[in-house]
C-alpha cells in the first residue's frame, strides 16, 4: 500500500472543489436549451449559431459549448469553417425534454431550489434543521409546505420526481415480486410516476396515489392520463387522516423526510390499515451498515439536512423501524442502482 505522498491528494481536493462548477455548467446548458435545440436541428451547429438562436453571447455560449464538449455532454467537430457541436448520446437520452427518459425536470429543479438551501449548508450543520427559512424566508416548521409554497414550485418538484422514476422506478418495483399485490396504495406518490410503472409491470393491480389535495389535483390535471383507470387518487395526510386498507403500501423516499419518531407513527397506521398477509414496501436510498458509502447516499443524507427533517438511512435501522411497527418477513433488495427496496409483511 502506498504513502500519502504517492497519492496527488491537492488534485483530488481540486477535483472536488470543481464538483459545483460542473453540475452549474450542466445547468446552464439545460436552462438555456442547448441539448434540445441540438436535438431538434439533428445536425452540427456552430457556437454563432447556437448563441443566435438561443439569445446568448457569443463568446459565453462558446466556453460554455467547449467546458460541455470537456464533460464529454457534447462533441465538437473542428472543419475550416470552424467549429460545429453536437450533443452526445446521453444528452439526448437524458438532458433533453422530450426524451422519456429526460432528467431536465430534475436538473432544473436542484438548479433553481435545492442549491439556494445549500448555499447554507454550514447552517445546516450548525442548528440540525433545514434552511428554507433563510433560502426562501419561509418557515422551516413545514418542510413540504415550503417544497410546494406555489402551484409553479409543487408542478416543478412533481415532475422532476416524476424524471426520476423514468430510470428508476423498474428497478425497484421488480426488486421483489409484488404481483400477489393487486390493491396498492403509494402513500406521498405526487406524480404519479411509480404508480404508472407499477401497473405497466404488474397489469392485474390497482394503485392509488395518496397524497395531499393540492398535489393529487395537479398529478390528475397535469401527470396521470385519465384513461388510465388503474390508477386512483385519495387526497389526504398520512398523519393526521385514515390510512385506508390495502395489500401493500409503496413509500417511497417518504421516511427519508422524517424522524424516527414520525416514521414509527406512519408506520404503525400503515401496519394497522393493512390487510393480514399484506406488506409494506420502502424505496429508498440504502446506506452502508458503517454508513462508508455510497458517496451518492451520504450526499443525499445532506440534502436530508438542508430541505427536511429526516436522513438516509442503513438497512438495519429501516428494519428496525418496521418491526417496530410490527412488521416481520423484512427482506432487503440493493439495486445497485439509485434506489434500494425493503419489504416487511404483515
Amino acid at each position: 500500500m502506498g504513502s500519502m505522498e504517492d497519492f496527488d491528494y491537492p488534485r483530488l481536493i481540486l477535483k472536488y472543489n470543481s464538483g459545483f462548477l460542473v453540475s452549474k455548467v450542466m445547468f446552464t446548458a439545460c436552462e438555456l436549451g442547448v441539448f434540445d435545440l441540438l436535438l431538434e436541428t439533428g445536425e452540427a451547429l456552430s457556437s454563432d449559431t447556437i448563441a443566435a438562436r438561443l439569445g446568448t453571447s457569443t463568446t459565453g455560449m462558446e466556453r460554455l459549448l467547449d467546458a460541455c464538449v470537456g464533460l464529454k455532454l457534447l462533441t465538437v467537430e473542428l472543419t475550416q469553417e470552424g467549429a460545429f457541436y453536437r450533443n452526445t448520446e446521453i444528452s439526448n437520452i437524458y438532458l433533453t425534454k422530450s426524451s422519456p427518459k429526460s432528467q431536465y425536470h430534475i436538473i432544473m429543479y436542484y438548479s433553481n431550489s435545492v442549491y439556494l438551501c445549500w448555499h447554507y449548508l454550514a447552517d445546516a450543520v450548525r442548528e440540525g434543521r433545514n434552511q428554507y427559512e433563510r433560502a426562501f424566508g419561509i418557515s422551516s416548521n413545514d418542510p413540504f409546505g415550503a417544497m410546494y409554497r406555489s402551484e409553479e414550485e409543487m408542478l416543478k418538484f412533481m415532475a422532476g420526481q416524476n424524471s426520476v422514476w423514468s430510470i428508476c422506478g423498474r428497478d425497484v418495483l421488480a426488486a421483489f415480486d409484488l404481483s400477489p399485490f393487486t390493491q396498492i396504495y403509494d402513500l406521498g406518490g405526487g406524480g404519479g410516476a411509480l404508480a404508472q410503472e407499477c401497473v405497466s409491470l404488474y397489469p392485474n393491480s390497482r394503485v392509488t396515489i395518496y397524497d395531499l389535495l393540492k398535489v393529487v389535483q395537479v398529478a390528475k390535471s397535469h401527470f396521470i392520463p385519465r384513461e388510465e383507470c388503474r390508477i386512483t387518487f385519495h387526497s389526504g395526510d398520512f398523519f393526521n387522516d385514515s390510512i385506508p386498507e390495502a395489500e401493500l403500501y409503496i413509500l417511497s423516499k417518504i421516511l427519508h423526510d422524517w424522524d424516527d419518531d414520525k416514521c414509527r407513527q406512519l408506520l404503525a397506521k400503515v401496519y394497522n390499515a393493512c390487510k393480514p398477509g399484506g406488506g409494506v414496501l420502502l424505496v429508498e436510498s440504502l446506506l452502508n451498515e458503517d454508513k462508508s458509502g455510497p458517496l451518492e447516499t451520504q450526499l443525499y443524507s445532506m440534502n436530508m439536512l438542508v430541505q427536511t427533517e429526516g436522513k438516509e438511512q442503513t438497512s438495519v435501522e429501516y428494519s428496525k423501524l418496521l418491526e417496530a411497527a410490527g412488521f416481520g418477513e423484512i427482506q432487503v433488495k440493493r439495486t445497485g442502482k439509485l434506489y434500494d427496496a425493503v419489504l416487511g409483511r404483515k
